[in-house]
């Protein structure tokens, strides 16, 4: 027995000296990397980002902006938003890539990886926070490195100063950097990428600046931009436009274009881009909608758009119903979403948008007329505004689609248009401009009414806001057991309610 008992010691002794050795060896996967290199990274996070945009564009976006509206499932166009986290979530899973980046990178700032990956969390967190408000951002994403579990919710005016602070160190550390970009989506790549970054980083400072530009003076650094285009380039034309473009092969599509035909038809037109357009005589409008199939089987094509905010019923029963509303643009359909007789869309149209030429131009003219810069003419940035956003969708509309998007000479000297009248009125034509120019932008449209009130938005018949449109998102409800602590402080900083209605720093 006890012959047995020493056996059986020795044998477990044997077991557990195999089952030890080379342990770590043993279970580590060689085939699942530990570190990954900042060009793989940089795609995937501009996919990301880029997605999301389009996703929240098409989801929220165009519809709070009234170019688009809904036929079914009305909810989202009447207010009933509820909690919307897309973009909480996106920021902060890219947030960690990027981190991954800046550690990889270590002390070389100058090396234009380091750069770009600023610009783009920059433009991430500047969305957060113009959408949600005051957030997670000094100690966002470290909980791996120092623990940080609940971090705290910065002020979003502290937000839009790191973001500035961003942008601007990002343009200066690109202006030393000379290493080639891989993995970059949206400009290419190479060491001819470096400029655009650059000009893209001083656009995006324009943009937050008029931005932030009613709750403080920003004259003084709008024009340090404008007046010093060797240290502060920015965008000169469409081709430095920031945008992603598809392939024509899964997975790199359109995201749109594998939608259900249902989930595609449930959002047309709005009435308030028609009635917009239409007058103005714009062939954007072609882009943007197609005529109503009950219209083209009458021969008598034209587009036809239906008012936001109704309830479900009177959706699906305005103006006769479904055959009688325009769809959305062919360009950003999806695979079966093409009208009789017509081949499928293109995916490789459309382009998920961060930030373009015309967009700048206008903000720019804005500046102008306000007085907050003194280099150039208001009318001259406001004339390449327009302009070039014909150009753009010019050059993204596929000539097989059969749409002349070129306006008449006539269009320009029209009084809604001219770059005549008050201050006030020139103004108004900029914001409507603008407003068409943000189309497909994500959020930009909805970021720009907020703060100039113009074009108007009114809520619709059946909206369940108390008549008032949104001018924000609730924090994620998860937020109140992850961080409780920490969101509570930011509700009560900024008023006390967590609800669509509630006014942020940035919003007049």
């Amino acid at each position: 027995m006890k012959q047995m008992k020493l056996i059986a010691v020795v044998f477990m002794a044997l077991v557990i000296t195999s089952c030890t050795k080379d342990f770590s060896e043993t279970n580590t996967d060689n085939n699942v990397p530990t570190v990954v290199t900042p060009n793989l990274l940089l795609s995937g996070i501009q996919k990301s980002i880029m997605g999301e945009s389009v996703g929240s564009a098409w989801g929220i976006g165009n519809l709070v902006a009234q170019y688009h509206a809904k036929i079914q499932f009305v909810n989202e166009d009447r207010y009933l938003w509820n909690e919307q986290n897309g973009l909480w979530n996106n920021t902060y899973s890219n947030y960690r890539n990027l981190q991954s980046i800046f550690t990889s990178l270590g002390s070389d700032e100058t090396n234009a990886y380091y750069g770009v990956s600023l610009v783009l969390k920059a433009f991430m967190f500047e969305r957060l926070t113009a959408t949600y408000g005051d957030a997670p951002y000094s100690e966002a994403g470290k909980a791996k490195t120092e623990g940080v579990y609940a971090p705290k919710y910065d002020k979003q005016e502290d937000i839009y100063n790191g973001v500035l602070a961003d942008l601007k160190k990002a343009n200066e550390l690109l202006a030393k950097s000379s290493n080639a970009i891989t993995g970059d989506l949206i400009y290419g790549g190479g060491t001819s990428s470096i400029i655009k970054w650059r000009m893209l980083a001083n656009s995006l400072r324009v943009r937050i600046l008029m931005r932030i530009s009613g709750k403080r003076s920003v004259a003084a650094d709008l024009q340090a931009i404008v007046s010093d285009p060797v240290n502060n380039p920015i965008f000169t034309g469409n081709g430095d436009n920031a945008e992603m473009r598809y392939l024509a092969q899964s997975p790199n599509q359109w995201p749109l274009y594998d939608s259900r035909v249902g989930s595609f038809d449930e959002i047309r037109v709005s009435k308030t881009l028609v009635d917009r357009l239409a007058p103005l005589g714009d062939p954007r409008l072609a882009v943007f909608g197609r005529p109503s199939q009950k219209s083209v089987a009458a021969g008598t094509p034209k587009i036809e758009g239906i008012p936001n905010g109704l309830g479900d019923v009177a959706a699906l029963n305005y103006n006769g119903g479904p055959q009688a509303i325009s769809r959305v643009g062919y360009t950003f359909a999806c695979l079966v979403c093409n009208d009789p007789g017509q081949a499928a869309p293109d995916p490789t149209a459309p382009r998920a948008i961060m930030m373009t030429y015309s967009q700048l131009q206008l903000l720019l003219a804005e500046a102008r007329e306000r007085g907050l810069i003194s280099t150039g003419s208001a009318e001259t940035y406001y004339m390449n505004g327009v302009s070039a956003n014909f150009s753009y969708w010019t050059s993204v509309v596929p000539s097989s689609y059969g749409l002349n998007i070129t306006p008449s000479a006539a269009y320009y000297t029209q009084a809604a248009v001219a770059y005549t009248g008050t201050s006030a009125e020139k103004l108004a034509k900029i914001h409507l401009q603008k407003w068409v120019a943000n189309y497909f932008t994500g959020f930009e449209a909805w970021f720009e009414w907020r703060r100039t009130g113009i074009p108007a938005i009114v809520p619709g018949p059946d909206n369940l806001n108390n008549n008032q449109v949104p001018v924000r998102f609730i924090y994620p409800v998860i937020e109140q057991s992850l961080n409780g602590e920490n969101r509570a402080a930011a509700v009560a900083r900024q008023g006390g309610t967590d609800n669509l209605n509630t006014k942020m720093w940035i919003v007049n």
